[in-house]
């Protein structure tokens, strides 16, 4: 199989590329990304020499180079990761978000379809149904409500991914995960920033009263259960994935300092970001029941593991932001 990876030098991206290389390995993979701020080739070093690997500067919004590179390519599949998806610079810059994962993926979609792409897999988040209270669970029948710029451009992809779908009959699937974490992650998601701060005895900013849940799940595991999504999904299926792995902000930060032995002096209350949702929550059970897969890491590991990276990093070459 050949793949077209869009975003695959980004975080979650640039972990799929190599857990596909790594195994399959038959696979072919294409890796369109745009190299914004948030795409980094460094993350692709261990296989950039591979003769299965083939990288391609290119935006999504640019529908000129991607019917070139689909015309050129004849990839079988699309893996769908580009996308602006940061919240609170949705909130300052809301125009980019649209133009990015709105437009961009239409593009993608329309090029797809024109050049006989059997696959299109698109990488969402659950931020497009909005927030929870104190109970209750995402699942793949909750209405999209979303609350920030971000979520509503994803939420907006989403339904023009299914109705490519349902209008044109294309093989779309749609993933909609909690909040990914790991190695490599730019550092002004939470987990990232908040350790790289703690490193480097900076302050760690905590929004509002920092009881606001989120569902943390390991990337690697993110990467397995598209592989599941990929090979045995049905046609215009749509599935959440999820660890039941729920922190609230401010239990998460104690932790990050428990792990790191050091005092949580350094965690300072910030105003709250605008629009800020309450709680996230996934109920994975359609993805464990149809396609048999589970998350493998413990947060107590993979928490470790990625503090350990982002140590060796600032250790042996200083990440300078």
């Amino acid at each position: 199989m050949k793949l077209l990876i869009t975003g695959g030098a980004g975080f979650i991206g640039s972990h799929f590329v190599r857990y596909i290389l790594k195994e399959y390995p038959t696979y072919h993979v294409v890796n369109v990304d745009a190299l914004t701020y948030a795409g980094n080739l460094a993350n692709l070093n261990s296989v950039a020499d591979s003769d299965r690997y083939t990288f391609v500067h290119a935006d999504i919004c640019d529908r000129t180079k991607l019917d070139q590179v689909l015309f050129e390519t004849g990839v079988d599949a699309v893996v769908h990761f580009a996308a602006e998806s940061h919240v609170d610079r949705s909130i300052a810059s809301p125009g980019k978000f649209v133009e990015t994962n709105v437009l961009g993926t239409q593009n993608l979609l329309e090029s797809a379809r024109l050049h006989g792409v059997g696959t299109f897999i698109h990488i969402s988040t659950d931020e497009v149904y909005g927030s929870l209270g104190a109970t209750g669970y995402f699942t793949e029948d909750t209405p999209l409500a979303p609350n920030s710029p971000y979520a509503a451009s994803k939420a907006s992809s989403d339904l023009f991914v299914r109705s490519y779908f349902e209008t044109y009959g294309m093989d779309t699937r749609i993933t909609r995960c909690s909040n990914n974490y790991g190695p490599n992650q730019y550092p002004e998601k939470l987990i990232p920033l908040s350790i790289e701060r703690a490193l480097r005895g900076l302050p760690v900013p905590l929004y509002g009263d920092g009881q606001n849940v989120r569902d943390w799940l390991h990337v690697y595991d993110h990467c397995t259960a598209i592989d599941a999504v990929l090979h045995h999904a049905k046609p215009g299926s749509v599935y959440n994935i999820g660890a039941n792995n729920e922190w609230n902000n401010e239990d998460l930060l104690k932790k990050i300092f428990t792990i790191l032995d050091m005092p949580t002096s350094q965690i300072v209350p910030v105003r709250d970001r605008l629009g800020h949702d309450r709680r996230y929550a996934i109920d994975a059970t359609s993805i464990k029941k149809n396609l048999g897969w589970s998350p493998t890491y413990s947060f107590e590991d993979g928490l470790k593991e990625t503090i350990d990276w982002f140590a060796n990093q600032i250790q042996n070459q200083p990440l300078g932001r």
